[in-house]
């Protein structure tokens, strides 16, 4: 569960950005290799510029399970910075006392391009129970498409979960009226389920685009308690076509309401992250 009230000390939460270096050790397999830099330092000067207290780094898949890059981010920036880290199955208990001791609340799967019945064994659904007892949660990148197919079972442990980009719509947007898009919709019921409104360039989405998807989220999901945004710096593959402050603006733009704003960039990532 995630807790109710949080203390409420943030002007602003980025729950999606990435750190590291081109020369770090690299994952076997990756489908993207950087040839660049993206440092803790240069993201909090985007924090800075934005007038955004808080981030959630998000180990990026090309570094595979070698966290140490982003754990290093999170001990130079503790008051700042949160952490979800890419794990195996086999993890041990110490590995995660460790982590959750540096920050981190939550591991990620990248399912793009995986077979997501890998990650629904004993091992898995295991250690998803202790992320639920432990109060992290499971970020999950994979299209809409077949979401639906395997989230009950991750549902089933207890575990909050977090879909990112808004579900990668391969239609740019989401359609209640496609089956595939519906069965996922259905589950949005769940208090267990949260959803990203992140990066809609991934999906190809114009602003109205993301309008109606967010319309479609806000009703599937019955309120606006589950929604939040992340900037998806430093746009891996898209730096050529957007950066931190078009994204930061271009979410205020979307969720147009300050209310709405405030619900979104503080009070949900407040209880989500425990700020």
């Amino acid at each position: 569960m995630i807790a109710d009230s949080p203390t409420m000390l943030c002007s602003g939460v980025d729950t999606h950005a990435h750190v590291f270096l081109h020369d770090l050790p690299m994952a076997p397999g990756r489908r993207y290799s950087p040839e660049y830099d993206a440092t803790f330092q240069a993201y909090l000067t985007q924090l800075d510029a934005q007038g955004l207290s808080h981030g959630l780094l998000v180990q990026p898949s090309f570094l595979g399970t070698d966290n140490h890059f982003l754990l290093e981010a999170l001990a130079a920036s503790p008051e700042r910075l949160k952490g979800v880290v890419v794990v195996d199955s086999a993890i041990s208990m110490a590995e995660l006392d460790r982590m959750q001791a540096a920050g981190v609340v939550g591991i990620r799967l990248n399912l793009v391009g995986a077979t997501p019945a890998d990650y629904l064994g004993e091992a898995w659904l295991t250690l998803y129970r202790e992320l639920a007892r432990r109060q992290w949660h499971v970020e999950i990148q994979r299209s809409v498409t077949d979401l639906a197919d395997f989230l009950p079972r991750l549902i089933e442990t207890g575990v909050t979960l977090v879909i990112d980009h808004f579900g990668l719509p391969k239609e740019g947007e989401l359609v209640p009226t496609l089956p595939e898009h519906q069965r996922f919709l259905t589950l949005l019921s769940s208090p267990q389920l949260w959803v990203k409104v992140s990066a809609p360039y991934r999906s190809g989405a114009t602003l109205e685009q993301s309008r109606r998807s967010l319309a479609v989220l806000r009703q599937a999901m019955g309120d606006d308690q589950r929604l939040i945004w992340g900037s998806d710096w430093p746009h891996t593959r898209f730096e050529h076509v957007t950066d931190h402050a078009a994204q930061t603006q271009g979410m205020r733009d979307l969720l147009i309401d300050p209310h709405l704003i405030e619900q979104v960039m503080i009070r949900n990532p407040g209880r989500l992250l425990t700020l």
